[in-house]
């Protein structure tokens, strides 16, 4: 059952959302050849904290760790380690946080260095199909619309949409109704309604868009060992239209990247 909140439960939502934004931006300024993903999951408990939250993925489902860290062809829930990053290497950090008994959710994949070219543009048109798909998150819309939105967005660029792993609402549980799929037909699934709040995250592999599952029970990696890219965002809807929660103002900050894309997504 979908779970509509109030405009007082979307502010409480935001700096839940914000929190996660703020330490993705930190993590940013020390995401860096020669550091450890474990290193980096320590800050990001440590600074969740000091902001009045507690990790949101710690201990969830019996998840060992604050961040999902997940380098390469890793797609999803990555367990950091003591293993050195490397120049030339992605990670994409996914991070929650629960503040004020709401959850927020936010991943954003990092370059370390100087990366390969086609895997850079793998980054940036995963990250420019989230937007893609924001934009059909709206009163009226349905499901298929963001899916079919993202997933022929990628799919036009040759790139692997992955299937088995989805969006979903958001609220006072990490996972509520509905899933959001990155790949659909549009016109079909559920009907997006005033204060519905989901979290929108296209995973895209430069390959095969199909994965295999690790024996530890979380790592996620593509069959082909491609690289991988995930970001997300939170996204509620205000007068009929999407309003971003959470933000990459801290990321981009910290990377010196000057952008305004997000500015049509505040109401």
């Amino acid at each position: 059952m979908i779970k509509i909140k109030t405009r007082e439960e979307i502010e409480i939502m935001r700096e839940s959302a914000l929190v996660v934004s703020r330490t993705l931006g930190m993590l940013a300024k020390e995401v860096k050849p020669g550091v450890s993903t474990l290193y980096l999951d320590k800050l990001a408990e440590e600074f969740i904290r000091e902001q009045g939250a507690i990790p949101g993925f710690l201990g969830l489902y019996d998840f060992p760790n604050t961040l999902c860290m997940s380098p390469n062809s890793q797609i999803v829930h990555g367990i950091p380690n003591k293993n050195p990053l490397i120049e030339g290497d992605i990670i994409s950090i996914d991070c929650g946080a629960l503040k004020n008994g709401f959850y927020g959710d936010h991943a954003y994949t990092f370059a370390i260095g100087e990366i390969d070219l086609e895997v850079q543009k793998l980054l940036e048109v995963t990250k420019e199909s989230l937007y893609v798909g924001i934009r059909e998150f709206k009163a009226g819309n349905r499901v298929g619309d963001v899916g079919f939105a993202i997933q022929d967005f990628t799919e036009k660029h040759g790139y692997g949409v992955v299937r088995e792993l989805v969006g979903h609402g958001l609220g006072r549980e990490m996972h509520e109704d509905p899933e959001m799929p990155n790949y659909g037909t549009r016109g079909r699934g559920k009907k997006f309604v005033e204060g519905m709040v989901v979290a929108i995250e296209p995973m895209t592999n430069l390959g095969t868009h199909r994965i295999r599952q690790h024996s530890d029970g979380w790592t996620i990696t593509t069959l082909d060992n491609k690289p991988s890219a995930h970001f997300e965002h939170d996204v509620a809807i205000v007068n009929g239209k999407p309003e971003l929660l959470s933000t990459f103002k801290y990321v981009n900050e910290a990377l010196g990247i000057v952008t305004d894309i997000e500015d049509e997504f505040r109401n």
